[in-house]
């Protein structure tokens, strides 16, 4: 068996920031442009609501669906003025794909969602299905032992 020398140039964590650094490309298709929409959930006597802030996102490069009580948001921030020979001090605006999956908290009537887009805002509007809302009673049986 032959020994190996440690060096402090080799760096144990290298192989696992490539495998991050590449992560995104394989997601996204596009690399670090991708990214994840925040979201606020909350629920209604009717619906389950979200949003999310899409602001500079045309409505028609988002797509809303639902399966399976998981919402899916997917689409495209498109920057048409970007000019690659600026010397950005900061870059903070996102451009580029994003998609999210969001389980729902409750059964939903899946074929009656619906989506709105105001002033850069995304509200998506699940009516909750009546079978979710009533729970199941069961009636408790007592059984004795021996007769005690």
């Amino acid at each position: 068996m032959s020994l190996i020398r440690w060096s402090p140039l080799v760096d144990p964590f290298g192989d696992f920031d490539e495998m991050f650094n590449r992560l995104p490309s394989v997601i996204g298709g596009k690399g670090m442009q991708a990214f994840v929409p925040a979201i606020n959930m909350y629920e209604t006597d009717k619906a389950v609501v979200v949003e999310t802030p899409l602001a500079g996102v045309k409505p028609e490069n988002v797509e809303v669906s639902v399966q399976k009580g998981v919402l899916t948001l997917k689409g495209e921030n498109k920057s048409e003025h970007e000019v690659e020979d600026k010397n950005y001090y900061r870059k903070e605006v996102r451009s580029g794909e994003f998609y999210r999956q969001i389980p729902l908290p409750t059964a939903v009537l899946e074929d009656k969602v619906s989506a709105e887009f105001e002033d850069g805002m995304l509200k998506i509007t699940c009516p909750k299905s009546e079978t979710a809302d009533r729970g199941k009673k069961v009636d408790v049986k007592i059984v004795k032992k021996n007769g005690k």
